[in-house]
């Protein structure tokens, strides 16, 4: 069966190795007065229609907020860290990066690269909320099906701050924050429940289950909660070709009844998948959007938009066109700028900008930005998958360009530095030091199997010698999905005339690793530590 119809629910593959969930504009219900936010820079746009994908990157598991004029998306980022980005916009079109919830992935020493490994771990499903009366953003979500945490913030930009740990398993879960500000998640698999949280969120103080998904229909997760006109809504997706809802009208612990939403919808984006497991959003001026991702491997799960209409009865309706999900609607939010998620990084402040993420935790120490990044080599190691402090950013897609400055001067024997394709099938390209020389490589078969351990260090398929400290490095991805599925490497010794090197790589589709592709930058040792890079730049550009 293929990727796009798999039965297995993402915990059960850890295991074995027409309605739609709302956000409200009403108090309490993920929703806040604009006078108590921060409200959208900059001119507005006239009206104008958005085009499917409305973002070409792997931002899956999606919840989506307004709060006041502004609008947050929180996605999965599993052994990312940070973790579960934040994006924000004005429009539900343009979209820009706004923090993590989480800053560090501190549930145990293989997040760290130390004596384990996190891949496919970590930030699964979770959900974000807006709390008025505190105004406070709450992010919870389970981690490695053992606990539940609950996340803080007066703003998405942080400082984020552990606010509780629950010995519950919320299991892809949905934060509820009622109109008397009480607090409810739905969650499970297959089996759905309901549990009410203390006023402060620390502790459970109640837990029903309240739904049972029948045989007929499979495996259903992904909650949203939501209360809607007095009305109580989980949305459920059946991965990954299909959503349902659950709707009460006595309460958040039900009954519920159930409808299908949408079954096999052909989606917006050739080649991909069903959109499905996403939410949805009122404007301020009252329409309703409906965010989902679809399945669009190499390069991850993409986030697609629609309008919603809504039934006398209470139950949703997305908008089709041609018995399709759009590639297009018009908007009803005039278009407002924000940050561009392509262009140049120099890397001039003291941290990281909030498009970069880490594979696992890095060595903090082993770090530093301002007039470029640098890298010290954090882990001896002949495994780019075990190497500490890679630097990763998102595709973007259809194709992309990622290059490069690299100063290796201080490089030392042993060493390995570049720019990599990344995912459980790798290929790089580099510097390599040893007896004093440098080369330039490109090295393919870098491969993980199904439990995600190494499976191949990989090999060069071509070098090339090179004189002095710098060099341009570049890598170009055609991540739609589908046949052929290129990623191709150049290096330059100018900055301006780049040469080809090595063959094409074939990037891999297997929908079991999750998340997308990345362009990754590494420094690692492979005889001792001590050597180091700078990267003074790092382009990200589109055709």
């Amino acid at each position: 069966m293929s990727w796009l119809q798999h039965p297995l629910s993402r915990r059960g593959l850890l295991t074995t190795a027409t309605g739609l969930a709302v956000v409200s504009a009403t108090p309490g219900a993920h929703a806040a007065s604009p006078a108590a936010v921060p409200t959208a820079q900059g001119p507005a746009g006239p009206l104008a229609a958005f085009t499917n994908p409305v973002l070409w990157q792997d931002f899956a598991d999606i919840d989506i907020i307004r709060v006041g004029d502004t609008y947050y998306y929180s996605a999965s980022s599993m052994h990312y860290s940070p973790g579960a980005p934040i994006l924000r916009s004005y429009d539900l079109a343009n979209w820009e990066f706004a923090g993590h919830s989480l800053p560090s992935l501190d549930f145990g020493a293989k997040y760290d690269l130390n004596g384990g490994r996190g891949y496919v771990r970590g930030v699964w499903a979770s959900s974000l909320a807006y709390r008025r009366s505190d105004s406070t953003f709450y992010w919870l979500g389970q981690i490695d099906f053992a606990r539940t945490y609950l996340y803080t913030a007066r703003s998405v930009e942080g400082p984020w701050s552990r606010h509780a740990e629950l010995p519950q398993v919320y299991y892809d879960a949905g934060l509820l924050v009622d109109d008397d500000d009480s607090l409810y998640v739905a969650y499970g698999n297959t089996t759905i429940s309901v549990a009410q949280l203390s006023a402060d969120g620390r502790s459970q103080i109640r837990n029903q289950q309240v739904f049972s998904t029948p045989s007929s229909i499979g495996t259903l997760e992904g909650a949203r909660f939501y209360k809607i006109n007095g009305r109580y809504y989980i949305f459920l997706t059946r991965p990954a070709n299909g959503q349902y809802i659950l709707q009460s009208t006595s309460g958040p612990f039900g009954p519920y009844t159930l409808r299908e939403v949408l079954l096999d919808l052909r989606g917006p984006v050739s080649g991909g998948g069903v959109p499905h497991q996403g939410g949805l959003v009122q404007t301020q001026n009252g329409a309703w959007f409906y965010m989902a991702f679809v399945d669009a491997y190499p390069g991850g799960r993409i986030p697609v938009l629609a309008p919603v209409s809504w039934t006398g009865d209470g139950w949703p309706r997305i908008q089709l066109a041609g018995g399709a999900w759009g590639t297009s609607y018009d908007s009803s939010l005039p278009a407002r700028p924000v940050a561009p998620m392509t262009g140049a990084d120099t890397f001039d402040g003291a941290g990281l900008k909030p498009k970069w993420e880490w594979n696992h935790n890095p060595d903090n120490s082993r770090w530093s930005a301002g007039g470029g990044l640098t890298l010290r080599t954090a882990t001896v190691t002949n495994d780019l998958y075990w190497a500490r402090n890679t630097l990763t950013h998102r595709i973007q897609g259809p194709t992309s360009t990622a290059t490069i400055e690299l100063d290796f001067a201080e490089m030392r024997d042993g060493d390995r530095a570049g720019l990599a394709l990344l995912r459980d099938s790798s290929a790089w390209i580099g510097v390599r030091r040893d007896g004093g020389a440098a080369r330039v490589v490109m090295v393919n078969g870098l491969t993980m199997d199904t439990n995600w351990n190494t499976t191949g260090t990989g090999s060069e398929a071509a070098s090339t010698t090179i004189s002095g400290t710098r060099v341009w490095l570049r890598a170009q991805a055609d991540i739609r999905p589908g046949a052929p599925r290129p990623g191709t490497f150049s290096y330059s010794t100018d900055g301006t005339t780049f040469t080809r090197l090595g063959p094409a790589f074939t990037m891999g589709n297997d929908w079991r690793f999750f998340m997308g592709y990345r362009y990754a930058i590494f420094n690692y040792a492979t005889q001792a530590l001590g050597g180091s890079v700078r990267v003074p730049r790092f382009d990200l550009s589109t055709p």
